[in-house]
């Protein structure tokens, strides 16, 4: 069996997908998704998936194109003893950890995407949209004041999701200091190996471009 992940490294999702691969030491052929060039438009790419977004994971005859489904998929398949908290086997625990990871896809991400649709075309960011990310650091805030990790005192796959976005978040419309535990559970995972390995270069690609746009 062998995994490849479409993915362009600017990506938040996709950089979530890689930096599970890269905890579980997993072995993954990547293939870039050049998105100026529009390869995520490609026949062969709409045939896997239809909404033309990155990542896509492909295993023999599975396509999974979400990253929140991707990366549940591989510590659930492919996670060693030592990865089970990572997402919980006890209901109650997985089923915080997924309403974190549907906070990363409902809440956190779509403000990010908004805003880059609009800056890149030129618009800049709307008082509104400023609020809503905002609102998005608040709730984070109300939610790490609680415990030490998004989903509970237990590193989970919900973290990964949703520190990729709120490090690009950052760029756009910086982190106050006022949010004091998101500041230290954002520190806390930027001294792992897979935040320097994997977010860290992606992130500083999509600060350079984004900053372009930035007025």
């Amino acid at each position: 069996m062998s995994i490849i992940i479409y993915q362009t490294s600017v990506s938040p999702p996709a950089r979530s997908a890689l930096m599970v691969v890269n905890i579980l030491g997993i072995k993954a052929e990547t293939r870039e998704v050049t998105l100026p060039r529009r390869d995520h438009y490609s026949q062969e790419y709409l045939e896997k998936n239809p909404l033309h977004t990155v990542p896509i994971l492909e295993e023999d005859d599975l396509v999974i194109a979400d990253s929140h489904a991707i990366i549940t998929y591989l510590v659930s398949k492919y996670g060693e003893e030592k990865h089970e908290s990572m997402y919980p086997k006890d209901l109650k625990i997985r089923a915080i950890t997924d309403q974190m990871l549907y906070f990363d896809a409902t809440i956190l991400f779509p403000r990010l995407k908004t805003v880059i649709y609009s800056v890149v075309r030129g618009q800049g960011m709307s008082r509104q949209q400023i609020a809503d990310i905002q609102e998005a650091y608040d709730v984070l805030e109300i939610y790490l004041s609680k415990n030490i990790f998004v989903a509970g005192n237990e590193f989970t796959v919900a973290d990964i999701s949703c520190v990729a976005t709120l490090s690009s978040l950052d760029c756009v419309l910086p982190v106050d200091k006022k949010h004091v535990n998101v500041n230290r559970w954002w520190a806390t995972l930027s001294n792992e190996k897979w935040y320097k390995e994997v977010n860290v270069p992606g992130l500083e690609l999509f600060r350079s471009f984004i900053k372009q746009f930035l007025k």
